[in-house]
């Protein structure tokens, strides 16, 4: 039996243990009066159920539990007959008569199942102590004459029911047999045809082969067995259904219900969803009361995200959405080679061919795509510990799925947005060794990952987080050294030893300055030191308080814009490999 849904029910009935029992019947009698007064499609604040059990006022806590009408009927039928368990009375003494589960099915002419069934629907029982001294559950009179009232269509349906014989069962298994041997219908389409023939139902037929194939294991009816699908078999409908196999089809090539064939299916979606390893930025304001309205409220960011169904000739922006070269696709790479891809679309990879589709997004924009990107992987970290393999509950699996397909969307919005990133990148590289494509692909892929990892709760742009993990990773490609020589240890050591102090301390911040401005003087050539240095403010004062543009430091070296960024991204990959990433933030945010 399941637990009561209600924590504040679940809390009486065990505080009931210690009422006298005179008190505890007149409790269970007004529990079974309060369940005749409830309505399914009606709200109740637990002060109206308390105050009807004990007869006094609830004086529990400030915020009021409502419960819905039909989870209270079903707590109360759980509630009656724990409660009636710990006061079962002899048969003799209850003052009416008391049916078995056997004796309603005899009178009402249904199956016992049919009995349990209609408990779901509100046929109250109680535990009683029978004449041969078990315990078992009781229906009182007044209680089936109250649910006949309540429910006329069911009682009229149950006296069309007529109970098959011997005889007739061993003749429904004759046909199967025969139907399974003359032809290629599934067990389910069998059971369909004999069921019509016969007019009873479906289930009904499904029943009685099932039972005599269990005492008959010698003549099987069908040529595969009945019982519990194998895991290949359950591997192989799942597979099918993935590549978009309907059901029907399914039901009849393993020979199972639709119910278990979906059964199968959504035990298959919750396993592979329970193994998943989920990983999101977490935010404080998840936690909060309102979070889920204030994230996902309203329409998805991304049916409100516009498309740009042109964007040539296109704009590349730095870190700081300040314009870095623009043009047609593939103008500024290296040698002209892949110039005018528009008019060769052999030379590029599909994923290429999307830059002229996405759009740019907005600081605005991408900060709100980060936040419910996160939010929703943090909503199936969360909820889908409920999920159980046992009994999957469809509802909840789909919602979870949703969130996932929702996230993986505004991922592929978010490295489709910032794939011109990685070309601006990978065109200056193309002298390094690898080909372009190559690069690309490389540089794509560490994209993906700053998608994963970036905190938008920081304030930085997501382009500049980009951007020092795809010059990471062409660094990796270069070859480039990252031992830790002693001059730079000491260096680092420095610097981490002043990183100690608040942001807010002026000195602090001028000490880490200056072991900045040491560590680039060792690690970078004249012309590197002289493009890091002004571009990032570590000249004349604390950190950026005077900088330079690209462009104007290139006019004093009489280089273009592009030459100096070219420069800079040099200079910062060899950096990377030196500083920690609080470090590498410091010097560029």
């Amino acid at each position: 039996m399941r637990k009561i849904k209600s924590h504040n029910l679940a809390q009486l009935l065990m505080q009931l243990r210690f009422t006298p029992e005179g008190k505890r019947r007149a409790q269970l009698e007004a529990a079974e009066r309060l369940f005749s007064l409830i309505g399914g499609d009606k709200q109740y604040p637990y002060d109206f159920v308390y105050f009807h059990i004990t007869g006094f006022q609830w004086k529990g806590g400030t915020e009021q539990e409502i419960v819905s009408g039909n989870d209270l009927r079903d707590d109360l039928q759980i509630f009656i007959t724990k409660l009636s368990g710990k006061l079962a009375t002899p048969v003799s003494q209850a003052g009416e008569r008391v049916y078995t589960v056997e004796d309603l099915a005899a009178r009402f002419n249904v199956a016992s199942k049919t009995i349990n069934r209609w408990r779901s629907r509100g046929l109250l029982a109680r535990k009683f102590i029978f004449a041969d001294g078990t315990r078992r559950l009781g229906f009182l009179d007044s209680s089936v004459e109250r649910f006949a009232r309540e429910h006329p269509e069911l009682v009229a349906c149950a006296g069309q029911f007529r109970r098959l014989t011997d005889l007739q069962r061993q003749q429904v298994a004759r046909q199967a047999r025969g139907w399974a041997a003359k032809t290629s219908l599934s067990r389910h389409q069998i059971a369909g045809q004999i069921a019509e023939k016969l007019g009873i139902a479906r289930e009904t037929v499904r029943t009685i082969l099932q039972r005599y194939e269990k005492s008959h294991p010698d003549k099987p009816v069908f040529r595969r067995p009945l019982g519990r699908i194998r895991p290949a078999d359950a591997a192989e409908l799942f597979r099918l259904y993935e590549q978009g196999v309907g059901i029907r089809p399914l039901m009849e090539r393993f020979d199972r219900s639709r119910a278990t064939v979906h059964r199968i299916i959504n035990q298959r979606r919750a396993a592979a969803l329970l193994a998943r390893k989920i990983e999101y930025v977490h935010s404080d304001e998840f936690l909060q009361a309102n979070a889920r309205e204030q994230i996902l409220g309203g329409p998805s960011a991304l049916d409100r995200l516009e498309p740009q169904n042109k964007i040539e000739p296109f704009e590349l922006v730095d870190g700081d959405g300040t314009p870095t070269a623009t043009g047609r696709m593939g103008e500024g790479l290296p040698n002209g080679k892949y110039r005018d891809w528009g008019r060769e679309p052999n030379l590029l990879p599909e994923y290429m061919q999307v830059l002229k589709m996405t759009p740019v997004l907005g600081r605005d924009r991408e900060i709100e795509l980060f936040r419910r990107y996160n939010y929703l992987k943090y909503l199936v970290s969360q909820e889908r510990h409920q999920l159980r393999l046992s009994r999957v509950s469809a509802e909840l699996l789909s919602r979870l799925e949703g969130y996932l397909d929702e996230a993986e969307e505004i991922r592929t919005l978010l490295v489709e947005a910032n794939l011109r990133l990685v070309v601006s990148i990978a065109g200056r590289h193309t002298s390094d060794g690898p080909g372009f494509l190559e690069l690309v692909s490389k540089g794509n892929f560490a994209l993906i990952q700053a998608v994963e990892e970036f905190d938008y709760t920081k304030g930085f742009r997501f382009s500049r987080r980009a951007s020092l993990d795809i010059a990471k990773e062409y660094a990796k490609v270069s070859g480039r050294s990252t031992e830790l020589t002693p001059k730079r240890a000491a260096s680092l050591a420095n610097i981490q030893r002043d990183m100690r102090g608040t942001t807010d301390d002026v000195l602090a911040i001028e000490r880490t300055r200056q072991d900045l401005a040491e560590v680039i003087r060792q690690e970078l050539d004249e012309r590197e030191q002289y493009v890091i240095l002004h571009h990032f403010g570590l000249i004349g004062g604390p950190i950026r308080r005077k900088t330079k543009t690209l462009k104007q430091i290139g006019d004093e070296l009489e280089l273009t814009k592009e030459r100096i960024r070219q420069i800079e991204l040099s200079a910062l990959q060899k950096l990377r490999q030196c500083l920690s990433r609080e470090q590498f933030e410091m010097l560029t945010g």
